[in-house]
């Protein structure tokens, strides 16, 4: 009998309960579901990064990817340019919209996160993440690191 939890059990239990608070407060932005404001989070911070390179860099699979990108560009947040070193490629930029979005967006992410580590000192907070991003190194793609949210 294992002496105390599966890190992995409490880390995705973090994720799925992390996903559900940010679907519900960004229900009323149409970025409700399926991860389309991690992607959105990227191309505010990488305006021209191309789709291809957040499916690498997010890990998420080519459809995935393609859904939250048509979905994000139904919505207004984003747009394609034509790739001028690569006609088969597009750039996604963010909009205006997007842009006046922004600091609504990242004052919900760190809501959560100030709600997440209430009970944790500031030692305490950078710790963790230290060893967050530690224990990333020892998964099979740990040198592609999360970005921070």
């Amino acid at each position: 009998m294992l002496s105390r939890e599966p890190i992995g059990k409490l880390i995705a239990y973090l994720q799925r309960q992390n996903q559900k608070q940010l679907a519900k407060e960004l229900m009323p932005y149409g970025l409700g579901s399926g991860g389309q404001h991690s992607f959105l989070k990227l191309i505010l911070s990488r305006p021209g990064i191309t789709q291809d390179r957040m499916t690498e860099e997010m890990k998420f699979d080519k459809a995935t990817t393609a859904r939250s990108v048509k979905h994000l560009e139904q919505l207004g947040f984003i747009e394609r340019r034509p790739d001028p070193g690569d006609r088969r490629s597009s750039l996604l930029y963010p909009t205006a919209k997007a842009l006046e979005f922004a600091p609504v967006f990242q004052s919900i992410l760190d809501g959560f996160n100030r709600r997440l580590t209430a009970n944790l000192s500031e030692e305490e907070v950078n710790t963790l993440v230290a060893l967050l991003h530690k224990i990333t190194l020892n998964t099979a793609d740990g040198q592609d690191r999360p970005e921070a949210e």
